[in-house]
């Protein structure tokens, strides 16, 4: 059972930072591409960011500049994601999304293409 595990949440001003992390339990070996996914209370669940076992990233255009993926290289099984420039937009439940696959997908920030999901963890960014 592949299990994606996040932790890291919680409460920030705007302009400031945090850091999520994820790790996949629950699986001694294989190769996981690993995103980072948002969802926001009446909004649509959206793409954040992935990376693939290379470091390849693929970012969403509203965190980009701001946001940085990044994986524990010895593992490949823990990502993290640190936020900075937080905005109250960026308000959310982060979900940490898994595929078994060496490369980003044709469509990193679908949802689609991730088959573990991670329960999430709250960010909120007051103005």
């Amino acid at each position: 059972q592949v299990q994606p595990v996040e932790s890291g949440g919680g409460s920030v001003q705007a302009g400031g930072s945090l850091t999520l992390s994820c790790k996949i339990s629950g699986y001694a070996s294989g190769t996981f591409c690993m995103a980072w996914f948002r969802q926001a209370p009446g909004k649509e669940r959206e793409g954040v960011a992935a990376i693939d076992k290379d470091g390849s990233t693929y970012y969403a255009d509203s965190v980009k500049g701001r946001f940085t993926i990044s994986q524990d290289n010895a593992s490949r099984k823990t990502v993290f994601l640190q936020m900075n420039s937080l905005k109250p937009e960026d308000t959310a439940i982060y979900y940490c999304a898994a595929e078994a696959r060496w490369e980003l997908p044709s469509r990193p920030g679908d949802s689609n293409e991730y088959p573990y999901w991670g329960q999430g963890t709250q960010v909120t960014v007051s103005s």
